[in-house]
This record gives structure tokens, C-alpha cells and sequence, in this order.
């Protein structure tokens, strides 16, 4: 046996030659990585995204969930009508006959060589693709892992027309069993149905759109790709219509064939990405968003029916979903004042200047890739707390977008800042006081209006 002396120098001897030789070690800085999908405005598929503030969706420390409320938007699609009149189809068409470049020849264009577009002329447009399908129908198995103690819904709501018809039939696929079949309700779209509808803006008389306050930034972010790419193919003569049909054809294409080379980080820059999101943020800022004076009473009467469903001490349901359009979720986000740019500071009478339309405003709480992707939903949730630490016994609700928890404003006084039951009952006494009044508001021109979501009884 070695002496200990030795034993010991030779441990020494082994340490030092060890730490001569280039390892790898954990570095300071995680690896960037940057995926467009999670940027594409009003285009993105579903995802999760990663909260500045990150809390847990499972229910706070002493909680239960005994009933809760979903309002999602459709699935993916494989283009919406007039992204494809207005930017793919001029784009697609311009490029199919086009014949005087060798795409071939100039990277990082040269997959257009051979590039076949996914939507044939003539192919119908905002149909659901099986991607969407599946997105709904994860959507179903999520909520039934999530609440295994609640009951399986007898109905599920979608508005008619069949982008979120056939998104409401994919979950409804996914969550009814064969001792609990589940109806989907088709709930009429009319004009002159007041709030008692899934899309209740177009009942609303004075509700418009807004008037293209993208396209400031829009032709500023494009401007430097326009010049590159130019200079690659002068004779093809891009410009803004071809450039954001490309940025339209990454998210369309991805949910149709899996993925796109249009998404291809090569061919526009994280920054530029950025541009693009932006630009659509500012759009649905003026759409649907606080940019629009109109969106919190729109959204308010859903978000009142579902108050008034979850603080029922009985009700027909546990578990309450819908399925809509991108509209009326970004529409109750302002009813219950969530993602809002001027929460902690600054006034509604200054909103608009939060979103400027030559820069970014880089910490914007308005984000549509991530509060309204395809598929986005809201969700309220009743919870039943008991032995929470430092809170009195009872029911408190919470806010989920995404499985995101999101505090809901002036409403947090909750375990894990849910809202106890008599300070959401003010809050939504509150917020009608601020947001109701639907056919007043909406200077309605026609008959019979109402001010009330009723076709959840």
C-alpha cells in the first residue's frame, strides 16, 4: 500500500493536471435563442409564454378550484380572409409570375427556386387546420388534468361560423367522455342582437375598427428590408405588400405544413420580427384594444354573466368555455383593465402614448403574440380557500391568461393575489359603473337591444 504522502501528492498532481485541460462549464449567460412564431401579432400559434413575473397556475396554498370560466379565441386557421386579400394573395400572385430573377442564385432568398405556396388559387380561406384541431383539443385535456375534481361540462358555447365552431367540436372531442357527451351550442352572430352574443361588436353600432395606425411603423420597420432585399433582386421591386405577406406566410404556412422557410431568422432578423409585432400591436391597441373607447364595454356583459355564473352558489355547470373570435378576449382584457400600458401611471386620457407610432415601446404590457395568439383564452376561476395562511376562510377568484395567472387590478387581496368575493363583487360593480351601458354606448339603431349576455341560461 502507498504511503499517505504519496497518495496525497499523487491526488495533487491529478487536481493540477486537471485543471490544465479545457473543460466546459456552465456560462454566466444562458444561449440566446429567438423563435418568430412567438412574435407574430394576431398570426402566432398557441404558446406559453414566459411571464416577466412568473407565477404558478395551480391553485394558491389552501385552494381549490370548484368552478371556473373559459373564453377562447379560435385555433389556428389557414389564413384569415383578409390577410389574404389585402397582403398574401397580391404577394403569391406577383411571385408566381414573376419570372426575371434566379432565386436560385441569392441567398437567402434562394428557397423561392422551388417554392410551392400552400394556399392554391381558389383555396377557402379560415378554415381550421388539424394543427388548430389539436391545439383545441390539448386545450380539453389540459383543463380536464387541471380541475379533476369538477365535472365534465354538458355544454360548450361557440359562435357559428366554422373557425370557431370546428374549434369548439375539437374540444369538445377532447373532453366529453362516453358517460358524459357534451352539446355544442352554436350561438347566432347577428347585428342586432345587442351584447347577448360571442361577437357583440358587430352589434354595436358605433363600434369601428381602427384606421391603420400601423402603417406609420409598418412602412418604418419594413424600409431597411425593402433596401436589402432590393438589393439582392432589383427587378423584383419589393415592397411593404410583398414584405408582410412573407412575414403573413411563416405563421400560416407553419400551422398547414409544420413549418415555413418564410420563419427563417436568415431572411428577417429578430429586430425585424420585433417591427412586425409591434406594428400589429398597434393595430389591435386601436382595434380592440384601450386605443379604442368602445372595447371595455364591449367585453364588459360577458365578463358580468361569467361574475354572475361563478358567485352563484349553485349554477349548471363547473366549467363554462366559449369559443370566439380574437376580438371579444382582447375586449375583456379591458373590461377587467388587464394588460394595461398606463396601469402604474399615466391616465386613460394618455393611453394612446403608449404606444407611439414611430418607436417601440419596448415595455408595453400590450402584446398580442402573447395574450391573443391562436387559441388564446381567458379564464376566471372560483376558488374555495381554506387554512390559507394570513387570509380569512371563503371564496376569492383569480384571473388566468394562457395558464397564466394575471392580478386583476385593485382586486388582489386573495392568496396568491386572487380577489376575495366581496371585493370582486365591488370590482364589478365598479367596472360596469365604468364600462356598461352597452346600447347607450353603442348608440344601437335598432330594436329589442340588450345590455345582457343571457344564453348561458
Amino acid at each position: 500500500m502507498a504511503p499517505l504522502c504519496q497518495s496525497l501528492s499523487g491526488q495533487l498532481l491529478l487536481s493540477l493536471l486537471v485543471s490544465l485541460v479545457p473543460h466546459t462549464r456552465a456560462t454566466l449567460y444562458s444561449t440566446y435563442s429567438f423563435n418568430p412564431l412567438e412574435h407574430l401579432g394576431r398570426v402566432s400559434p398557441y404558446f406559453e409564454p414566459r411571464d416577466s413575473q412568473p407565477s404558478s397556475p395551480n391553485p394558491p396554498q389552501g385552494c381549490t378550484v370548484t368552478r371556473a370560466a373559459y373564453l377562447s379565441r379560435h385555433g389556428a386557421i389557414n389564413v384569415n380572409d383578409d390577410d389574404y386579400e389585402d397582403w398574401i394573395e397580391p404577394f403569391l400572385a406577383k411571385f408566381v409570375g414573376h419570372t426575371g430573377t434566379d432565386w436560385a442564385k441569392i441567398p437567402p432568398l434562394n428557397f423561392l427556386a422551388s417554392y410551392t405556396p400552400p394556399l392554391p388559387a381558389g383555396s377557402e380561406p379560415e378554415l381550421v387546420t388539424r394543427i388548430g384541431e389539436l391545439e383545441s383539443t390539448q386545450l380539453a385535456n389540459d383543463i380536464t388534468i387541471r380541475y379533476p375534481g369538477l365535472k365534465v361540462p354538458s355544454r360548450v358555447w361557440a359562435s357559428a361560423p366554422p373557425r370557431t365552431f370546428v374549434s369548439g367540436e375539437a374540444f369538445v372531442r377532447g373532453i366529453q367522455t362516453a358517460d358524459n357527451p357534451v352539446d355544442l351550442v352554436s350561438v347566432f352572430e347577428g347585428t342586432e342582437d345587442g351584447a347577448n352574443s360571442l361577437v357583440p361588436y358587430q352589434a354595436c353600432t358605433a363600434y369601428h375598427e381602427g384606421n391603420d395606425e400601423a402603417k406609420t411603423y409598418r412602412e418604418i420597420f419594413t424600409k431597411p428590408i425593402k433596401a436589402r432585399f432590393n438589393a439582392l433582386a432589383p427587378e423584383y421591386n419589393f415592397t411593404t405588400t410583398d414584405v408582410v405577406g412573407m412575414i403573413l406566410l411563416c405563421g400560416y404556412e407553419s400551422v398547414i405544413r409544420g413549418d415555413s422557410p418564410f420563419c427563417s431568422l436568415d431572411l428577417f432578423s429578430p429586430d425585424e420580427w420585433l417591427g412586425w409585432e409591434y406594428a400589429d400591436d398597434i393595430r389591435y391597441h386601436y382595434d380592440v384594444g384601450y386605443g379604442n373607447p368602445l372595447s371595455g364595454t364591449i367585453g364588459f356583459p360577458w365578463l358580468n354573466a361569467t361574475a354572475d355564473l361563478l358567485m352563484q352558489e349553485t349554477a349548471d355547470e363547473d366549467i363554462y368555455v366559449s369559443f370566439s373570435h380574437r376580438t371579444l378576449p382582447s375586449m375583456a382584457f379591458v373590461a377587467l383593465g388587464l394588460f394595461n400600458n398606463s396601469a402604474f401611471g399615466g391616465t386613460g386620457a394618455t393611453i394612446n402614448d403608449t404606444m407611439p407610432l414611430d418607436r417601440i415601446n419596448p415595455r408595453r404590457a400590450w402584446r398580442t403574440s402573447e395574450i391573443t395568439p391562436c387559441l388564446g383564452n381567458i379564464a376566471i376561476e372560483r376558488l374555495a380557500c381554506s387554512g390559507s395562511y394570513g387570509f380569512d376562510d371563503g371564496d376569492y377568484y383569480r384571473a388566468l391568461v394562457n395558464r397564466a395567472p394575471q392580478p386583476i387590478p385593485g382586486c388582489t387581496d386573495g392568496p396568491g393575489t386572487s380577489c376575495s368575493r366581496s371585493r370582486f363583487g365591488e370590482f364589478i360593480q365598479e367596472r360596469a359603473a365604468f364600462n356598461g351601458g352597452f346600447s347607450e354606448r353603442c348608440q344601437v339603431d335598432y330594436d329589442n337591444s340588450t345590455d345582457i349576455v343571457s344564453f348561458y341560461e
